[in-house]
């Protein structure tokens, strides 16, 4: 190969062009991203009881889920301070939930076949037990395979049977649409987005840039359909088990005063404000008394 008077090589000189190739990070993001649309599509599955496509990973098993519950539930009660299961509060919850959970069948089937779907019963290998923890908190909890707890600090804003069972019923509906396994699926989409950014050579600030905007854009509104969902199926399941589901109004309206206006902005929290829930429970309202008509018995 001839060169030029300076030494440079033919076809090599300042005027000519640089070879450029594939930018490395470009395809690390490009591989990433398959590999959790692949995970994405792979574990998509109808919920019989919302009509809608959910993400559950396949290797998170209901039994697996009932295991998860029982631990948590009992690390819980080992740290916490459940009320003698004799006194008239404790009595009074249990017999709320007896209820609810003797109704939870019949509304599972009633809202599949709403979507023409068959109900997936896990229910049936629930265990359930319910507790009251001595606690100042407003809250109450029903974890995978039906282990239960209602915080006495809830008792006084919800004022009557009627709105507490409002509260149970919601909670159960998280275990009922498997809503524990769902964010567990969303969780690893997460790490696999968190990894993408470490290999392709983000920086940290960057990924904590990507992070928040997927935690923003994904991620909350992800757990605020999973309230109303809740919401929805909770307030049928009262309804049913004969309880008024007109009380879940003014139990939020309550619900919304004990927070003092300390909530964050919808957009930031992964429940939707008081505001909105009452207006989608209003709208929810006639079906709900058409529930208790037709399954209160």
């Amino acid at each position: 190969m001839r060169q030029d008077p300076f030494g440079n090589r033919s076809g090599q000189g300042y005027g000519a062009p640089r070879r450029r190739g594939i930018n490395p990070r470009f395809i690390i993001l490009i591989l990433f991203a398959g590999y959790a649309g692949y995970y994405w599509m792979s574990n998509r599955q109808v919920d019989p009881v919302t009509g809608e496509n959910i993400l559950i990973d396949k290797s998170i098993s209901v039994e697996e889920e009932k295991a998860m519950g029982l631990q948590a539930y009992e690390e819980i009660l080992s740290k916490e301070r459940p009320v003698d299961p004799n006194s008239p509060i404790a009595q009074q919850i249990r017999q709320i939930a007896q209820r609810l959970i003797a109704k939870v069948p019949e509304v599972e089937a009633a809202l599949a076949a709403e979507h023409g779907q068959q109900p997936s019963g896990i229910s049936r290998d629930f265990e359930w037990d319910v507790n009251v923890i001595q606690s100042d908190q407003a809250n109450a909890f029903c974890l995978p395979g039906g282990k239960m707890a209602v915080y006495t600090g809830l008792v006084p804003v919800a004022q009557n049977a009627d709105a507490m069972a409002v509260v149970m019923g919601h909670e159960i509906a998280h275990a009922l649409l498997r809503h524990g396994a769902q964010r567990m699926s969303q969780q690893k989409l997460g790490q696999i987005g968190q990894m993408a950014g470490a290999m392709s050579g983000m920086d940290p600030q960057q990924q904590q840039m990507v992070m928040a905007a997927m935690g923003y854009g994904f991620l909350l509104p992800y757990a605020r359909k999973h309230e109303t969902q809740a919401d929805a199926v909770g307030l049928m399941l009262a309804a049913a088990a004969c309880f008024d589901p007109q009380e879940s109004v003014p139990l939020w309206e309550r619900m919304g005063q004990a927070s003092g206006g300390r909530a964050p902005p919808e957009f930031s929290s992964t429940h939707p404000n008081p505001e909105t829930r009452i207006r989608d429970l209003q709208a929810l309202m006639p079906k709900a008394m058409e529930y208790r008509q037709k399954y209160c018995r």
